[in-house]
């Protein structure tokens, strides 16, 4: 369980982190310092590892990454 919370808890920085890229930049400068935040690529690396590893603490095993598509109209 505890191993669960971690990788949500993580899952969720991860995005504010991509979030954070996106709204206000991959390095800004204040007075003489400067600050440059994680690779992008990184980020959606992470994020896509964590997302596998909290899909498969709540799923069944049975039928991992598979998806169904309707198509109500061709």
């Amino acid at each position: 369980m505890a191993e669960r919370i971690k990788a949500e808890e993580m899952l969720a920085e991860v995005e504010n982190a991509i979030m954070a890229i996106a709204v206000t930049g991959q390095s800004y400068r204040i007075g003489s310092r400067q600050l440059t935040r994680a690779d992008l690529k990184t980020l959606y690396e992470m994020k896509t590892d964590l997302m596998a590893q909290v899909a498969a603490q709540n799923s069944s095993r049975l039928f991992d990454d598979t998806y169904v598509a309707l198509f109500d109209r061709r």
